[in-house]
């Protein structure tokens, strides 16, 4: 989320976590200004979420305990090491990756408690062939990569995820989101997770 409105759109449309991204050459990038002000507009309303990828673990983790989130959202070549770093400043950790990188599928392997697969080119809004996971993650596992409200009920349908993320997928632009499509996609995603 990169404004106010869009985190109370997703809020009340039913989402379960919203996330922020604090990286350096995302077109989602938010500061420090914006990102508090989104966490004091939700407010509990659904778990908040900071995404990195270019900081090291022990700094991304100080950051996500100063601004107060839930969970702290590892994405790319993070190692085991990096997230026990992690672990000694904030709880909850997810661990995102791409099957691009041939990571450990495990769900809990870097003492994560969700794991969240995405496209090749994450955040590219590249939709990737499910039928790649020859063996699908166990426990909280989160599809992400090309979804979008005409095909997020599908993809729940054909590879059983605990969640789905998206973000180009619900955008007008890179960093804009559209909020109908916020609405959009939760119905979708609810009702695929509902078949």
């Amino acid at each position: 989320m990169t404004t106010v409105e869009a985190a109370l759109v997703a809020v009340t449309a039913g989402t379960d976590a919203i996330g922020i991204v604090m990286n350096r050459t995302s077109p989602r990038a938010i500061d420090m200004r914006v990102a508090r002000a989104i966490l004091a507009a939700v407010d509990g309303g659904a778990d908040t979420v900071l995404v990195v990828n270019d900081k090291p673990a022990k700094a991304a983790a100080d950051l996500a305990a100063d601004l107060g989130v839930d969970v702290l959202q590892l994405h790319g070549r993070y190692t085991a090491d990096d997230f026990t770093a992690a672990q000694s400043r904030i709880a909850r950790l997810w661990r995102a990756t791409s099957l691009a990188d041939d990571p450990e599928l495990t769900v809990g392997a870097y003492g994560e408690e969700a794991l969240l697969l995405d496209a090749a080119r994450p955040g590219s809004g590249q939709r990737w062939d499910t039928a790649e996971l020859a063996t699908r993650p166990g426990g909280r596992w989160i599809l992400a990569g090309g979804l979008t409200p005409d095909n997020v009920a599908d993809a729940i349908n054909a590879a059983h995820p605990w969640g789905v993320d998206v973000s180009s997928g619900v955008e007008s632009a890179p960093g804009v989101k559209d909020h109908r499509a916020i609405h959009d996609f939760i119905a979708a995603a609810r009702q695929g997770g509902a078949s």
